[in-house]
C-alpha cells in the first residue's frame, strides 16, 4: 500500500508519546509499504531531521509553524467553538500542500494523527482515512477538572473541555477511529455513540527496552520518567514529593527519588533536594530504568496508557501507579504494575516493594512477560496494518 501519514509533530527524535508512536509504527510499516509524511515543524531544529525521516518515508513534507503563529491562531477562539488544541495547529499552507499531495499521489489510505489534525481530512470521503487518537481527549479534560486549580485556570479548562467534547464528534466522519486504551474506547462510545472505533495500544520497542538482568537486590531508588513540561507529569511529581514521599521516607529513610525527563519546568526543578534529583533529558532511558528499584506513576489526570509504565514493565522493573492508564493495560494489579489511588495505600505498596526483594522480582518479571506478548511494537504494527487493509477494502 501507499500510505500518507499526516502528523501534528515531526516524529523524530522519538522521545515523546506522539512522536514515539508514529516513528515506531512507520519504521516497521516501511518494510512492506511506501510511506509519505506531511507534518508540522515547530522549531528550526525540527527542520534538520529531514535526512533521518527520509530513511523511513519516501516523501517528506515539513510545514514550518512556529509557536508564535500557533498563538495567533488561538486568538480566534472567542469567535468560535473550536478547541484551542485544534486552533493551535491550523494552517492554510498545510491544507494547500495536503490537497496538492492528494492530487499528485495515488494514496491507498491516510493515517491522521490526533484530534488536532482531524479537520484537514474530515470531508474527504474519496480516500480511506484512519483517525488515530492517542487518547480520549475529553476524558483527559474531565479528569483534569477534578484537580484543584485557580479560578481563571478552572474557567479556561472547563471551557476547553466542553469544546473538545463537542468537537470529538468529528471522528464519525472518518472510516475508522483508533484509540490506545479500552477505557478510552468505551468512554468515547458512551459519549458519542460511535461505531467506527477500534483499539490500537501503545507499544514498546523491545530492541531498546529489551529485558536485561535487572538487579533486584537494590532497594533505595524510586524513579519517575516523562516530559517534565507536560501538565499531568508535573502535577504527579509535585503530588508525590509533597504527599506520598514523606510517608515512604518514614519507613525507608535512605530512599532517593529521581525525576528523569526533558524540559523540567521551574515547579519541577524546585523539588530538587538531598533526596530528590531532577536530571533533565536522559539519553539512555533504559539504563535509568534499570537503576531503579521501583518506578512510580502517581498521575491524577490524563488518559490513554502511560509509556513510562510500559517501558518499566518491559525491563522487569516493578511499578506502582494510579488508575490513570491502568485499565488500558488489561492486567490485574501486581502483573508488572500495582494500582493504587489513595496516597497512603500508594505509599504502603512502594514500601512493601522496597522491603521485599522477592516481591520486586515477582512483580517485575510478570510485567516483562505482559509486554513481550501484548505490547511489542511489531504486534501493534500488524494490528494497524490490518485496520488499513480493512478500510481500503
Amino acid at each position: 500500500m501507499k500510505i500518507l501519514f499526516l502528523a501534528n509533530r515531526v516524529p523524530y527524535p522519538p522521545y515523546r508519546g506522539d512522536k514515539l508512536k508514529i516513528f515506531n509504527l512507520a519504521r516497521r510499516l516501511k518494510e512492506r509499504h511506501e510511506l509519505h509524511l506531511l507534518t508540522f515543524a515547530q522549531t528550526p531544529e525540527d527542520l534538520t531531521y529531514r535526512k533521518e525521516l527520509e530513511q523511513i518515508f519516501t516523501r517528506v513534507e515539513l510545514v514550518y509553524l512556529p509557536k508564535y503563529k500557533s498563538a495567533i491562531n488561538c486568538l480566534s477562539a472567542p469567535f468560535n467553538n473550536i478547541p484551542f488544541q485544534v486552533l493551535y495547529f491550523r494552517s492554510d499552507k498545510l491544507q494547500q500542500l495536503l490537497n496538492e499531495m492528494l492530487q499528485q499521489e495515488s494514496y491507498d489510505a491516510v493515517h491522521v494523527q490526533h484530534l488536532r489534525m482531524s479537520p484537514y481530512l474530515s470531508n474527504r470521503k474519496d480516500i480511506p482515512r484512519i483517525l488515530d487518537l492517542p487518547d480520549a481527549f475529553s476524558l483527559y479534560w474531565e479528569r483534569r477538572s477534578k484537580v484543584k486549580r485557580s479560578l481563571p485556570v478552572t474557567l479556561f479548562e472547563n471551557n476547553e473541555r466542553k469544546r473538545v467534547l463537542e468537537y470529538e464528534k468529528i471522528l464519525k466522519e472518518y472510516d475508522m477511529a483508533l484509540t490506545c486504551s479500552p477505557e478510552d474506547l468505551e468512554y468515547l462510545k458512551a459519549q458519542h455513540g460511535t461505531k467506527n472505533l477500534r483499539l490500537l495500544p501503545n507499544g514498546v520497542d523491545l530492541t531498546t527496552f529489551s529485558k536485561r538482568e535487572h538487579d533486584y537486590s537494590h532497594n533505595k531508588t524510586l524513579l519517575f520518567t516523562g516530559n517534565m513540561d507536560y501538565a499531568p507529569n508535573v502535577d504527579a511529581v509535585v503530588y508525590f514529593v509533597k504527599t506520598i514521599l514523606p510517608r515512604i521516607r518514614t519507613a525507608c529513610p535512605d530512599v532517593q527519588f529521581i525525576i528523569a525527563g526533558q524540559r523540567p519546568v521551574p515547579k519541577v526543578s524546585e523539588l530538587a533536594n538531598e533526596y530528590v534529583s531532577v536530571t533533565g533529558f536522559v539519553k539512555d532511558l533504559a539504563a535509568t530504568y534499570n537503576s531503579a528499584s521501583v518506578v512510580v506513576a502517581p498521575l491524577r489526570f490524563g488518559a490513554g496508557t502511560q509509556n513510562k509504565v510500559l517501558e518499566a514493565m518491559s525491563l522487569g522493573v516493578p511499578v506502582v501507579c494510579s488508575n490513570i492508564g491502568f485499565a488500558g493495560l488489561g492486567i490485574n494489579s501486581g502483573e508488572g504494575a500495582i494500582m493504587q489511588t489513595d496516597s497512603n495505600a500508594f505509599a504502603n505498596e512502594v514500601i512493601e516493594l522496597l522491603q521485599s526483594e522477592d516481591k520486586r522480582r515477582k512483580v517485575g518479571q510478570a510485567g516483562s512477560e505482559v509486554i513481550r506478548t501484548r505490547f511489542d511494537w511489531d504486534i501493534v504494527t500488524k494490528k494497524l496494518e490490518g485496520y488499513l487493509e480493512e478500510i481500503v477494502r
